[in-house]
């Protein structure tokens, strides 16, 4: 890794890789297939125990990071998501702590200690985002008094028929806005979907005149554009972590069976066509480490930089994580398409990844964006 660990951001990677290890192995996962929320309530509240809810929360809320750098220390835990194809919420309880971290009103800072224990699971519902144009949201929201209107639809939400809260994101007059919605609200309503990824579970959830009150609000209204940056710069974080995890895995299982698989007498790593292709993804590999750690390290220190990065990496990842994951399903040839061998757990990862807050295409786009706004200001 990029990262110069410390001795605590060590132990913290260490005993998340053997606490995933041992709650959630593969064979569990495939047990826990048909569950409805895809794991164990136990096994969320001992990783919120172990500092996954709490490290981009500030310690006057009840949070921490082991290093002072909590998107670098997320990213750690992310890794060894993917490295285990582990099930649960990390990027969109993360995503909602760090929203309410710092909010004083009463309805977020319950929600807020539910979260940080593991007894309450929070969703996202990202209804606008920086790279769509106003008419595409999927969320809006409008100003009735003292109470706040929502009204749309958007899908996928991670775990939305297990939440017990979502942070919605909808577009408002003067800009995007943000209200927590406790999942019970009148006017809520949640289906839930299949998934591609077999260890997670998303869900449609609609809006129909939701009426919650302006003390429901996330900053002011119409004003959350930054805010919805930054939790966007988090989630690409989380993600692109996640994907190398599982790009790496995915990669060190198919290089140990093109040693073992033997054809024609030898081995067919041995092969020169097979070493082009080991020669391409080890690259892919290398580059995605690299820009998934300096997008951890800009995030993490703020800096002006830190959105571009980010992009960059949600972008990059998209791509060449999809793109290794079907190599090595190709290598292992016909049992690498079969359910019953591990790969296609990585390949689901990273394909799911690609298109959660934002695919590479929107990402690129809002990249272009930010480019011209840089060249108009100079």
């Amino acid at each position: 890794m990029w990262h110069e660990l410390t001795s605590d951001q060590d132990l913290l990677r260490d005993t998340t890789s053997r606490y995933l290890g041992d709650r959630a192995p593969l064979s569990q996962l495939r047990k826990d297939r048909d569950h409805p929320a895809g794991f164990d309530p136990a096994y969320w509240t001992g990783g919120a125990e172990l500092g996954w809810t709490m490290l981009l929360v500030s310690e006057d809320d009840g949070g921490g990071s082991v290093s002072g750098k909590g998107a670098v220390d997320l990213a750690l835990i992310a890794y060894e998501f993917g490295r285990h194809a582990a099930p649960g919420p990390l990027v969109d309880c993360n995503v909602v702590a760090s929203a309410l971290s710092g909010q004083e009103g009463e309805l977020q800072q319950d929600a807020l200690g539910q979260i940080l224990t593991g007894e309450a699971i929070a969703s996202s519902c990202l209804g606008a985002a920086p790279w769509q144009l106003p008419d595409e949201a999927g969320v809006t929201m409008t100003k009735d008094g003292d109470d706040v209107i929502v009204n749309g639809s958007i899908k996928p939400v991670e775990s939305g028929a297990q939440s017990g809260f979502l942070l919605v994101t909808g577009m408002s007059e003067g800009g995007m806005s943000q209200v927590l919605v406790p999942v019970d609200a009148a006017g809520v309503s949640v289906k839930a979907l299949k998934s591609m990824d077999v260890t997670r579970r998303f869900a449609a959830v609609s809006f129909e005149n939701v009426r919650v009150p302006a003390s429901a609000l996330l900053g002011a209204f119409g004003q959350a554009d930054e805010e919805v940056t930054r939790q966007i710069q988090t989630a690409a974080v989380i993600l692109a972590a996640e994907s190398v995890g599982a790009m790496e895995a995915a990669f060190d299982m198919t290089v140990d069976w093109a040693f073992d698989r033997y054809t024609f007498g030898r081995a067919i790593a041995s092969y020169q066509a097979l070493k082009h292709r080991f020669a391409d993804m080890k690259s892919w590999l290398e580059a995605s480490h690299a820009i998934s750690d300096a997008a951890a390290e800009a995030v993490a220190d703020g800096t002006a930089t830190a959105g571009e990065i980010a992009s960059a990496a949600k972008s990059y990842i998209g791509e060449q994580g999809v793109e290794l994951a079907q190599d090595c399903v190709q290598i292992h040839g016909g049992i690498g398409v079969t359910y019953e061998h591990d790969l296609h757990f990585y390949l689901r990862r990273v394909t799911l990844n690609r298109l959660l807050y934002g695919t590479p295409a929107e990402h690129r786009r809002w990249l272009a964006g930010m480019q011209i706004e840089k060249e108009y200001a100079a």
